[in-house]
């Protein structure tokens, strides 16, 4: 009976737990951040979008203007991420792997395109493939290849705004690589190709994928550039984003929206697509 009494007492007696409203007030200010920036407006362009029903929907994504400049959008970040993976990947091998005079100088000159505005590199490339300078006189005569007003000259405004996606997701893999493996496949004569095929590349692959979507997701919604190197001309080199411009200086906000709706959608899956591989990778 005394210990029972005592027991008693000690739990009446006992440090009862604090609610922690410091942590629950951080999380609800993160969470009602998130909602208000992010969710809110999405909600309201799909809502737009739909607002007239799925037929109206469709008719809307399903004008000629509309699915070519999706088509346009969709076909050229798709060049560019195919380019990009490719010499983003070399760009970040040669980083890590060799020494060489301005090193430091082109690490740092990578994260460029994210610090100018777009508008400047549609006008570097106006000045630089434009009809009155001899380097694009040189690809029309040779080549018969047109920059300007063309889709090369997106390709070339995307594959300069997205470079650093793939490189900076790849460069930090390259230096945890244990470098004793590789070392290891050549000590047993084997050829740095088959090397970088056997070792290198499956440790880096889920990266090089994951910066690529980015790199996409990123080119689907490109405006400021394209507009002035792209020329904007229907059926030919207008992209969706300058659709959508286009019809919301025109006062048509539900093909607007219907258009961003398209876009939006792709833009989610491939970044849920990256949210799974990155944490694939890390439970793996």
């Amino acid at each position: 009976m005394q210990n029972a009494a005592r027991l008693e007492q000690e739990a009446v007696n006992a440090p009862r737990p604090q609610l922690d409203l410091s942590g629950w007030g951080l999380r609800g200010t993160a969470i009602v951040y998130l909602l208000v920036m992010i969710a809110l407006p999405v909600f309201v362009v799909f809502s737009s979008g739909l607002q007239a029903g799925l037929s109206g929907f469709w008719d809307n994504v399903s004008h000629p203007h509309a699915v070519s400049a999706l088509r346009v959008t969709l076909v050229t970040a798709a060049i560019m991420t195919v380019i990009n993976v490719v010499m983003g990947t070399l760009t970040a091998y040669v980083l890590v792997t060799y020494r060489f005079p301005g090193k430091n100088v082109l690490d740092a000159l990578i994260d460029l395109p994210f610090a100018i505005p777009t508008l400047v590199t549609g006008i570097m490339l106006v000045l630089l493939y434009g009809p009155q300078t001899a380097l694009a006189g040189f690809l029309q005569d040779r080549f018969d290849v047109r920059v300007l007003y063309a889709r090369p000259g997106i390709v070339l405004a995307l594959l300069f705004i997205c470079y650093p996606f793939v490189i900076r997701a790849v460069q930090p893999v390259l230096v945890q690589l244990d470098e004793r493996q590789p070392e290891a496949a050549y000590t047993l004569g084997a050829s740095g190709w088959y090397t970088f095929r056997r070792i290198v590349f499956p440790a880096i692959r889920p990266a090089m994928l994951s910066g690529g979507m980015l790199g996409f997701a990123r080119a689907l919604g490109e405006f400021g550039a394209i507009v002035i190197v792209a020329g904007n001309i229907p059926l030919r080199t207008q992209t969706a984003p300058v659709y959508i411009y286009g019809k919301v200086e025109a006062g048509n906000m539900p093909a607007a929206s219907a258009v961003s709706v398209v876009l939006l959608g792709v833009a989610l899956i491939v970044t849920l697509g990256v949210d799974w591989m990155q944490r694939s990778r890390q439970h793996g």
